[in-house]
């Protein structure tokens, strides 16, 4: 057990306020339904509906790299 109160370089630093809100953006995208509940504007033939969601699944892998880049340092090797 590493009782050092200042961890080394390689350290994940904690989730911050800003991290928090940019993993939270996804989940709001997508949870809230009533605002993309719509047929229209369609999208090559695609309801907004589904492509709204569609849309949000490599936008989560977007938010969810930034946060990553924030988090953990890059000489840590992960």
């Amino acid at each position: 057990m590493n009782s050092n109160p200042h961890p080394g370089p390689g350290a994940v630093r904690k989730l911050g306020p800003w991290q928090m809100l940019l993993l939270a953006v996804p989940c709001v995208a997508v949870l809230a339904v009533p605002w993309y509940n719509t047929l229209e504007p369609r999208l090559f033939g695609i309801p907004f509906f589904y492509w709204w969601q569609l849309l949000w699944v490599p936008l989560s892998g977007v938010f969810l790299a930034i946060v990553y880049k924030m988090v953990v340092p890059a000489d840590s090797g992960d």
